[in-house]
């Protein structure tokens, strides 16, 4: 009796001092209030594509899970769009922020509704100016739209789908490729006229299948990457020809191997600042022109990395999406997760437990941290919400 008393009074303390700290807006969800929701509930959730809004919140706010997401978030934290453009699907994958421009570099959606790119045309990769956006959200306390800066880039840059850097100043990009042209690892330089360089676009003679995310191990040059399936999947590549799995690529030697295996389609990957551990995702969930499997994976997994050979090891569960899959990931100075899910941004701790939710309900596949704070990427919409957690340096 006296451990149930004193959970309840650590909950009624924990909501009062939400109550006095939260920023406007935000949402407490008590886990306690909904652990058990009877027979009669009439909210089941039957699709991983409906987002958890119990208290039917309008999108975009903050969902507060754990008091400890406060110290995230910050007392001022807002959701506010900063680019639209409900026809075109502009804000998808690979967002990269370059600090010497204040610059967020992404790319459109490669296949797919609202895309305008597939078989036969090519993905956009855009730009947004980071000072248009401060000057703009501080004449308002409304949403604006800046105007995206689309770059003119080589023909060797076929559907970009990751992204990360500044890599020795450049943009490092991987690609699915497109057609019979083969997925790619570039660099492209951030600057007109975009210089391109094409550093690796084969496994020993195989085209890969489509490649999708990529990161730098801290420390290193070394680069990692991941190569589902969902080129083939998306209708924008030839059936696959080798497994789902996650490389490591030594620019210097030109030594490529895998590092990690037995996905069903790897995705998102972000290594700790210790470069010690890294997640990847699995977004077997996701079928392309076959559907939605909801008993596959929606998975995080976490890893060792091995101090000598870099391969991953100890692979263990992190964390399950309860709405869609987690795409990107990034990671901020406090060890957090952060994964781009079907109805926002959901933050895991180190320990992963899911502590909040930037809610869009909308797909919101990527995000990267600025300094105007965490920009997040939902197809036709970019918002930015002015949380004081700052993300790890992803510049080599």
């Amino acid at each position: 009796m006296k451990s149930a008393v004193g959970a309840i009074l650590a909950v009624s303390l924990a909501a009062a001092s939400y109550a006095t700290v939260s920023p406007p807006g935000a949402v407490y969800i008590d886990p306690l209030l909904y652990n058990v929701v009877g027979a009669n509930y009439t909210a089941w959730r039957n699709s991983s594509t409906v987002g958890f809004n119990p208290t039917n919140t309008t999108p975009p706010f903050i969902q507060v899970f754990d008091p400890s997401f406060l110290d995230i978030i910050g007392p001022s934290a807002t959701i506010r769009s900063i680019a639209s453009n409900a026809g075109f699907a502009f804000a998808h994958e690979a967002p990269i922020y370059v600090p010497d421009l204040n610059a967020v570099f992404f790319v459109s959606s490669g296949g797919g509704a609202l895309a305008y790119s597939g078989w036969y045309n090519n993905s956009a990769v855009g730009m947004i100016n980071m000072p248009e956006v401060d000057v703009a959200l501080a004449s308002t306390t409304g949403n604006v739209n800046i105007q995206v800066q689309t770059l003119n880039l080589s023909d060797t840059v076929q559907m970009v789908n990751g992204g990360t850097g500044p890599y020795k100043g450049d943009l490092l990009f991987v690609t699915s490729g497109r057609a019979l042209l083969p997925p790619s690892v570039v660099r492209v330089n951030p600057n007109t006229p975009y210089n391109t360089t094409v550093l690796l676009d084969n496994f020993l003679g195989r085209q890969f299948n489509s490649l999708n995310d990529v990161k730098i191990l801290p420390g290193t040059d070394l680069i990692f990457f991941s190569d589902p399936a969902y080129g083939w999947l998306n209708g924008i590549r030839p059936e696959p020809m080798l497994p789902s799995q996650v490389y490591r690529f030594d620019p210097f030697t030109g030594q490529i191997r895998v590092v990690a295996d037995q996905f069903v389609q790897s995705n998102g990957i972000a290594f700790t600042p210790d470069g010690k551990n890294v997640y990847i995702t699995d977004t077997g969930v996701f079928e392309g022109f076959l559907g939605v499997n909801q008993t596959f994976p929606a998975t995080i997994y976490k890893y060792d990395v091995d101090p000598q050979t870099q391969s991953f090891t100890n692979r263990r569960v992190f964390a399950y999406s309860e709405s869609s899959a987690a795409d990107g990931i990034q990671l901020d100075t406090m060890g957090n997760v952060y994964g781009g899910c079907g109805d926002g941004v959901h933050v895991w701790n180190p320990e992963g437990t899911l502590i909040g939710k930037f809610y869009t309900n909308r797909t919101t596949a990527q995000m990267i941290f600025t300094n105007s704070g965490l920009v997040l990427l939902e197809v036709t919409a970019m918002y930015v919400t002015n949380i004081q957690a700052h993300g790890m340096i992803l510049s080599t």
